[in-house]
């Protein structure tokens, strides 16, 4: 990817990221205009404002940080406070957030004073507008989705094992590759992927059992096994890793790249060409492939049939494999240096309804898992950098507009429900202290209110560098180990090594 694409796709990711935050912002800024409130300021980005400019009585600006938004309401000034929106009675506003919080409290209370008082009701309703808001960019997104069509393949919907690790949990319970997975535990399970509660990789990692049940249909018959999950070893600056029995989903083993001189150049393998079985043996992912060829790492070195197919044709190729001259530690390889993904993608038109109840599904789903007894805790939470990063990913990938508005869906959906929660650093805290404001007919005591504020701000800002440390940490070691995958060369192949003449046939079979 060249420099400019980079700069692109930053500039996509920045424009959607705060896209999502200022409509949220907009409809308390409505809200407020609605009710009556004082709006001091209507700020796009954070900082010293780049411009500004003053509209009957309220001013509008555009701060220098790109990181969202926000609207200065000094008559709640609980809500104010917190968000780093609270102003002096010249109009000037004390910015940002870390810098607010040393303001002179007591010009920050007449300002307050000296303007009409808030209903409850009002405040409920200015709080309340923000989420709002964010649901309705999430039906909009998701009709545009519904329109549009939203990629799919054959994976998403099937929960067929491709590959089992020979000395992993499931290969000693017994499963196999080709197994389709019927249920967890007793949940039935429709999806591979963790995208919904139906999924096997979500019901392996929120189990909570010594063993896992797993019901699984073979050759036509059903069967359970009980696999012992398995933890990956993490370092303490990695998130812990969660349960695992090291399978992976049914995938096409479709060639994308082949080394030159390889064993696999040699036989007439070209990109394109799916690989079909290994020594007679169907196989159900490319994982196959390398596994038979890593087996020979401290063994004998044996030839390896490939059944490939190429358009309607389907043919043998018999290669010994050999140690490539780059790196000088790899295992004897064919030369098959990449693998296709699954290009048999499809356009699935959900309907927006089903979109916001899948996405409201994962929220609860995740809060669900958080308070059982399973083992995801908050360091298994994504934040905010998490999210550029899968936009980044998706802004990258051919239709990755389609995937790019699919997953606006799920954000801005999470993004209203989680500011519901009865946390005073959140809307919904606001709307809760609305609540017993009208109950009790008075407000919170200022006080008392300021220290529960003030904690739960803190706790807020630090839980936010909790997850962004690892979710950097994951972003940078996924880029590295992205560069430092080996360019393999393979030195130029004598035919005395190979079996026979009789081995590599290119002659179709089956057809």
């Amino acid at each position: 990817m060249t420099i400019l694409r980079y700069i692109f796709v930053a500039l996509e990711v920045v424009l959607l990221f705060n896209l999502l935050i200022g409509v949220h912002e907009l409809g308390h800024f409505l809200a407020a205009r609605w009710r009556g409130l004082k709006v001091e300021r209507f700020a796009i980005w954070f900082g010293k404002p780049i411009w500004k400019k003053k509209i009957n009585g309220v001013e509008y600006a555009l701060g220098w940080i790109p990181a969202g938004g926000y609207v200065a309401l000094p008559q709640m000034a609980s809500m104010e406070i917190i968000e780093g929106k609270s102003g002096k009675p010249e109009g000037k506003i004390i910015e940002p957030w870390s810098d607010r919080v040393g303001g002179d409290k007591d010009e920050m209370q007449k300002l307050v004073e000296t303007l009409p008082k808030v209903s409850p009701l009002d405040k409920i309703i200015v709080a309340f507008a923000g989420p709002l808001f964010s649901l309705l960019l999430a039906f909009v997104f998701a009709v545009i989705v519904w329109q549009v069509g939203k990629p799919s393949n054959e994976a998403d919907n099937s929960t067929v094992v491709g590959w089992v690790d020979p000395t992993g949990p499931a290969a000693k319970a017994g499963l196999l590759p080709g197994d389709t997975i019927l249920e967890i535990d007793g949940y039935p399970v429709h999806h591979f992927a963790p995208t919904s509660s139906d999924s096997v990789t979500w019901r392996i990692v929120t189990s909570t059992g010594t063993n896992i049940a797993i019901k699984y249909l073979r050759a036509g018959r059903e069967a359970t096994v009980y696999a012992i999950p398995f933890h990956r070893e993490t370092q303490w600056y990695q998130r812990k890793a969660l349960r695992q029995i090291l399978i992976t989903s049914a995938s096409k083993a479709s060639i994308f790249a082949i080394a030159s001189n390889s064993p696999a150049a040699l036989a007439g393998l070209k990109p394109g060409d799916e690989v079909l079985a290994v020594n007679g043996e169907k196989i159900y992912s490319p994982f196959a492939v390398d596994s038979a060829q890593e087996a020979m790492s401290n063994g004998v070195v044996k030839p390896l049939t490939l059944t490939s197919q190429r358009g309607g044709e389907k043919f043998d190729c018999t290669m010994l494999p050999v140690k490539p001259l780059q790196p000088t530690n790899a295992y004897p390889q064919l030369g098959i240096t990449a693998w296709q993904g699954d290009t048999n993608t499809t356009l699935v038109h959900p309907s927006p309804a089903e979109q916001l109840k899948a996405s409201a599904g994962q929220i609860f789903n995740t809060f669900g898992a958080l308070f059982s007894k399973s083992e995801i805790g908050v360091q298994q939470l994504g934040g905010a950098v998490m999210i550029i990063r899968v936009y980044s990913n998706l802004f990258q990938d051919e239709d990755g507009w389609r995937r790019v508005l699919w997953f606006s869906v799920i954000l801005n959906v999470n993004l209203a429900l989680l500011n519901l929660l009865p946390l005073p650093v959140l809307d919904g805290g606001h709307i809760t202290l609305s609540l017993i404001e009208w109950i009790f007919r008075r407000p919170v005591s200022a006080r008392i209110l300021e220290k529960i504020q003030s904690g739960f701000a803190a706790l807020l800002i630090t839980f936010m560098i909790y997850i962004a440390f690892f979710d950097t940490g994951d972003w940078v070691r996924s880029a590295r180990a992205d560069r430092e995958v080996p360019v393999i060369f393979m030195a130029p192949a004598n035919p005395a090594v190979m079996p026979d003449s009789k081995a590599i046939n290119l002659a179709p079979i089956n057809k």
